[in-house]
């Protein structure tokens, strides 16, 4: 999901859905409200809002953090390590923790939320990806077209959510963000957030962030360093994307939409 190694594969199932069967989804657009300065190099697996600050997971084995970020200049205040040897990827508050997801090593990391300092572990099959919540559950993608509910307190799964795209299953579900009722997910190397409505699965809309995508030669590696990291502020209705290793972080508004492409 993360490297080249795994792009041949990743290419193959990239697509969200058949271009005639997304011209049924409308396609939203956007303007940029105002954008901060981002760490180039953290590779954001996730991200969230909340009371000021943004949350930040960054992956790669030996660089995985999480992290609390001031949102006006991008200064890290806090910063924890990911244990090694693992990949750090999704995270989500829940009360008074931090809850952080790993990619391929079956375990997941819980951190006191004013502090970062590492609590407990927990175990869970197959891969993780990302995470986000409404009030009284947690999601969790693992890159297949199903999102998993677990119970917050337990980490436990207790349901699931079948995401389709005009009946086909979406792949590559990547990072999520829980926004007015709905979850919203990257798609791993596309340049689209997927709009999806959790009681039937289904994707409502598309947010097309093309224009965002920083110059190829500013970028480290640009086939990787794609989009990826939505957080959503509810209180002042805030809406923040960014990517792995972006020199920035955008504050958007949606425009549109539009239907088809």
């Amino acid at each position: 999901m993360k490297t080249l190694a795994t792009l041949a594969f990743a290419l193959l199932c990239v697509a969200v859905a058949p271009a005639h069967a997304r011209d049924a989804i409308p396609v939203y657009g956007y303007r940029v409200v105002h954008s901060y300065p981002h760490d180039p190099q953290a590779y954001t697996e996730g991200l969230f809002y909340l009371d000021g600050h943004l949350y930040e997971s960054t992956g790669q084995v030996g660089a995985s953090s999480v992290r609390k970020v001031e949102l006006q200049t991008g200064k890290v205040l806090q910063q924890s390590p990911t244990p090694w040897p693992d990949y750090g990827e999704g995270i989500v508050a829940w009360k008074d923790k931090l809850i952080q997801l790993s990619w391929r090593n079956h375990e997941g990391f819980v951190y006191d939320l004013a502090t970062l300092k590492p609590q407990a572990r927990f175990a869970y099959p197959g891969e993780g990806w990302a995470l986000t919540r409404d009030d009284t559950r947690l999601y969790m993608s693992d890159g297949t077209p199903t999102i998993r509910i677990l119970d917050p307190d337990t980490l436990q799964q207790t349901g699931k959510i079948e995401v389709t795209a005009d009946g086909q299953p979406l792949q590559n579900i990547n990072e999520l963000e829980w926004v007015k009722g709905q979850i919203w997910a990257n798609v791993w190397l596309t340049t689209r957030i997927a709009r999806i409505d959790p009681a039937s699965g289904k994707v409502v809309g598309w947010i097309e962030l093309a224009g965002l995508v920083p110059p190829a030669d500013t970028l480290g590696d640009p086939e990787n360093d794609v989009l990826n990291g939505i957080a959503y502020d509810a209180q002042h209705d805030r809406l923040f994307v960014t990517g792995k290793c972006w020199p920035k972080l955008y504050e958007i508004r949606l425009t549109g939409p539009k239907r088809g492409r």
